[in-house]
């Protein structure tokens, strides 16, 4: 009797679950179910972690905060921060605020900020201010970005040496085959776009590597480096780890992907494989812009 009531009450609470409406749900690369803390055991033994998200996606800022906090107390405070989300020529600002130099004020008013940096980023500066961390500014500055895109890699040898110091070394190595920067130009065409610009990836290849190059430089002894961007610059170990392995071979990579599905209980055929950790959220989920 004692058994069928242990067998009845547990099916009530996997019922229970069921009828739940989790707010996400994390996969292995080959779509296995796997739990958080088991994740984050994985994460610490890597060298460097790729957390792509979906720059609108609270869910993905959440749990961005929430990995940093405990790989920090799984590295004993050894962690390193990296973002997208700043370019490296404002390294000096972020340094200044970090180190107390400056105001909250002067820091936020003189720095080039995303739209949504106070909801999504700022805690993640904020964690790094509290404990001392490093956080590096690693993306090329948009303005040389912007000049790949209208006139191609070619156009960055006439800038200043100032000025090329916060890019990749020149020339920038490009593969126009690599899947991920062939299917921009796919998707243009499959839009019907009439004139595609084929200096689109290479824009793309540009934020790549400079993000690579920066990220290759700040790593420390014994330290792991957590580096937050979009999703599309790390989905299938392509993107800036492309560049990495070339700028240092090697390392112990692992990436994390956010992707958004009407059902969650099941990842979706389509994302297999393309991280190491796939974290599905509902599409339903409400956006920070």
């Amino acid at each position: 009797m004692k058994k069928i009531l242990v067998i009845f009450l547990t099916s009530l609470a996997l019922m229970a679950f069921k009828n739940d409406k989790p707010a996400y749900r994390i996969y292995t690369a080959d779509g296995s179910p796997v739990k958080y803390s088991k994740m984050v055991d994985a994460l610490r033994q890597a060298d460097v972690v790729f957390f792509g998200e979906l720059h609108n996606n609270p869910i993905a800022h959440w749990l961005e905060l929430e990995l940093t906090k405990d790989l920090y107390d799984k590295r004993d405070g050894k962690i390193v921060l990296g973002a997208e989300m700043f370019e490296a020529d404002n390294q000096l600002l972020l340094d200044e605020y970090l180190n107390n130099e400056i105001s909250k004020k002067s820091y936020e008013d003189e720095i080039r900020l995303w739209k949504n940096y106070a909801t999504d980023y700022k805690p993640l500066v904020e964690f790094a201010k509290e404990h001392n961390l490093k956080f590096m500014a690693t993306n090329i500055p948009r303005r040389y970005a912007s000049v790949v895109y209208k006139k191609g890699f070619e156009a960055l040898d006439s800038l200043s040496a100032e000025a090329r110091s916060y890019i990749a070394p020149l020339p920038i190595e490009y593969d126009a085959n690599l899947p991920g920067y062939k299917s921009m130009l796919d998707e243009m065409k499959n839009m019907g776009m009439t004139h595609l610009n084929e200096n689109l990836p290479k824009a793309q290849a540009a934020k790549d590597a400079t993000m690579a190059y920066s990220i290759a430089g700040a790593l420390e002894d014994g330290s792991l480096f957590i580096h937050y961007n979009g999703s599309y610059h790390s989905d299938n170990h392509e993107g800036i780890i492309w560049y990495l392995n070339k700028y240092k071979p090697g390392l112990k990579i692992m990436t994390i992907t956010c992707v958004e599905q009407g059902d969650i209980d099941k990842m979706d055929e389509e994302f297999k494989n393309q991280a190491d950790y796939i974290v599905v959220i509902p599409e339903s989920m409400t956006k920070t812009y």
